[in-house]
């Protein structure tokens, strides 16, 4: 009895040593299909990669925008015109003040001659803003909120020394609405589009099942699990979405090297130090290893209709 119970042992022991040996095999026997049909494959993997791309580029899109739009601190300024007869060491005063609120950031004071010159520089009228003679512009505080810069305008304008309190958040709402409907749109053509390059990978694992119809029927007569056939189709499925992730990935990097100098030079006519942004690593990462989960998951889906398809009914 102690030869048959030691057979049984051994047997169990060398189990988990096959199955993690079939995956090897598996990984490279998958590899190995693709390889020998580049054609087939380039076409597949190109077709997989603009789908993927398109939301990808859309959403890179709308978060260099939203970049752009949070970078500039400008956007939550708010412009505290003075009166005119306000005396210096009252503005002074009044900085401090605004400086130690918990609802204020940063207090900028800009000066009538300091106002005078940014004008100058800007405009350049300067004949005509000498002929002014006396300075007519007042002193002017920048703030920038700590908190909701709605509820600290209002209050600002209860001042006495206010002459105008300056807040135009009404574009920042107004594209901040438009940055969550691009996101939205974003959402639903990785939706449509995913679901599109899951099709194009499920058809193609399809059509490498009906190749080997007859060798996967013979596989299920001598007995091969579901998990036994199943497990090269699924690999092969997850290099399909490898390839095509990495390929989306290398298309947006070319397309954002073809935009970025002119992008820069239009950012540059305008002051503006703004440059494109890209994926950064971990969520390069990220978009390969979603593309090849979603091969995976297509190569899963068609081989497990198949295999309930042929599965040998009981008599």
């Amino acid at each position: 009895m102690s030869k048959p119970i030691a057979r049984a042992r051994a047997s169990t022991r060398s189990r988990p040593g096959a199955w993690i040996d079939h995956h090897a095999y598996s990984i490279v026997a998958s590899l190995g299909r693709l390889l020998r049909r580049p054609g087939s494959t380039a076409l597949t993997i190109g077709v997989m990669a603009v789908a993927l791309a398109l939301p990808l580029g859309l959403w890179l899109v709308l978060a260099n925008v939203e970049r752009f739009a949070g970078d500039v601190q400008a956007s939550r300024q708010l412009s505290i015109f003075l009166k005119q007869d306000i005396a210096t060491e009252r503005v002074a005063e009044l900085v401090a003040e605004l400086d130690a609120r918990a609802d204020v950031g940063v207090v900028e004071h800009r000066t009538p001659a300091q106002g005078l010159e940014e004008l100058r520089e800007r405009s350049g009228l300067d004949e005509a803003i000498d002929l002014l003679g006396d300075n007519p512009l007042p002193h002017v505080l920048l703030l920038t909120p700590a908190g909701d810069e709605v509820l600290l305008a209002d209050s600002l304008r209860t001042l006495p020394e206010a002459e105008l309190v300056q807040h135009d958040a009404a574009w920042r709402q107004r594209l901040d609405g438009w940055l969550r409907f691009g996101g939205r749109v974003a959402w639903v053509l990785a939706a449509l589009l995913g679901l599109g390059a899951l099709l194009v990978v499920g058809n193609t694992v399809r059509l490498d099942i009906q190749s080997r119809r007859d060798e996967l029927g013979v596989l299920q007569l001598l007995g091969a699990s579901d998990g036994f056939i199943r497990r090269p189709f699924l690999y092969l499925g997850a290099w399909y979405g490898l390839a095509s992730g990495a390929l989306a990935l290398g298309l947006l990097m070319a397309a954002g090297a073809a935009l970025r100098a002119p992008l820069a030079e239009l950012a540059a006519s305008y002051g503006s130090s703004f440059a494109l942004a890209g994926f950064t690593p971990r969520q390069a990462l990220a978009v390969i290893a979603g593309a090849t989960v979603l091969g995976w998951l297509g190569a899963g889906a068609v081989t497990g209709h198949f295999l309930r398809q042929t599965r040998p009914t009981e008599t």
